[in-house]
């Protein structure tokens, strides 16, 4: 029931709700030593973390997901895999992965399966500026607002998609449906994203306002992927009115957002726009912590927290004599010498 119970509280834009749950689905699937519903929580975790724009530790739970899934021998089709390979905006890979996805959920038959892969299309071809192929995409995504969450995710994707094609009739439809949850909700999750989307749809004085409205509500919230977009939105519509000054702003702090969260599709469309607007582009790279590797920082993470070497290798199959062999690499990178140093050199999120 707590996948249904993280589901209900991401349709309801409950994002404290949906962290709150979420840490519980994957404690209780460990404490059980439920290996084939375990990579279902962690990557229902992970999306929360992509929402976020914690990449990295997104890909520490996608990899942990991906361990177990191959131990066990189960037939979870790579649902989460897909969704990071589309946020991150590598169109190779994601096409691979969202095809293959299709695929299988296609065979079993899971309706809601099909929902997230044209979800996930939609993103990737967003951050593309692949605007029809996005429009075609969240379109299918949204048809079926029964499947919890990514259809209603689905409708954010179809505004922006249509807006940029031309197509108001299918924009102004998509607003209705999804203000009917934004409103219910009246969180500033749900009400930033809905005054972004409305931006897109309004003339100039109103558009300016909802953009405004956006960027205040969404930098209130851990949702910092919908901020950085917001950024982006609100510096391309400058440009377009020929405030350079004003666009370049906005459009840098996107770049910059998205840059360091490695949302690399999103940034490049940024960068573009700065060039467009007269600006060059200054090229950042994500980086991860100190150089560490995804299962270092994993380790790190769990060690800073106050987990023992067996309760980490509990955690991630492996042994204890594995542990502590990845923190002395990690001590290393880090130049650091104990544990106790371990939450100055790797500060807790937010």
């Amino acid at each position: 029931m707590l996948w249904v119970a993280c589901h209900i509280a991401h349709d309801l834009w409950d994002y404290d709700t949906w962290h709150a749950l979420s840490i519980r689905f994957v404690q209780v699937a460990r404490d059980a030593g439920a290996l084939t519903v375990l990579p279902v929580a962690l990557n229902n975790r992970m999306v929360m973390h992509l929402h976020a724009g914690e990449l990295a530790t997104a890909a520490s739970l996608l990899d942990e997901a991906k361990d177990l899934t191959e131990a066990t021998g189960s037939r979870l089709a790579p649902y989460g895999a897909a969704f990071f390979a589309a946020w991150r905006g590598r169109e190779e890979e994601a096409t691979e992965l969202i095809e293959a996805t299709a695929n299988e959920v296609a065979d079993r038959g899971e309706g809601a399966g099909l929902t997230l892969v044209h979800y996930t299309s939609a993103v990737l071809y967003n951050g593309l500026g692949r605007y029809e192929d996005a429009l075609a995409a969240a379109e299918q995504a949204s048809a079926y607002p029964q499947e919890l969450g990514m259809s209603t995710w689905g409708l954010v994707e179809l505004i922006e998609a249509a807006s940029r094609t031309g197509n108001a009739e299918p924009a102004a439809d998509a607003l209705q449906r999804l203000s009917k949850t934004t409103r219910a909700s009246g969180g500033d999750w749900a009400l930033g994203l809905e005054a972004r989307s409305r931006a897109l749809l309004s003339d100039d004085h109103a558009a300016e306002l909802h953009y405004r409205e956006a960027i205040d509500r969404l930098g209130r919230t851990p949702v910092r992927l919908a901020l950085a977009r917001a950024h982006l939105l609100y510096g391309e519509w400058l440009r377009r009115q020929k405030r350079r000054l004003d666009a370049r702003e906005q459009l840098r702090t996107a770049q910059e957002m998205l840059t360091a969260m490695g949302v690399e599709a999103f940034a490049q469309r940024a960068e573009r726009e700065l060039l467009a607007s007269g600006e060059a582009a200054r090229k950042r790279t994500a980086e991860t912590t100190g150089g560490l590797t995804v299962q270092e920082t994993h380790i790190a993470r769990l060690a800073r927290d106050g987990l023992s070497n067996p309760e980490i290798g509990a955690q991630l199959f492996i042994s204890p004599r594995t542990v502590q062999y990845h923190l002395h690499k990690v001590f290393a990178k880090l130049e650091i010498s104990s544990r106790t140093e371990l939450e100055r050199a790797l500060p807790l999120a937010g």
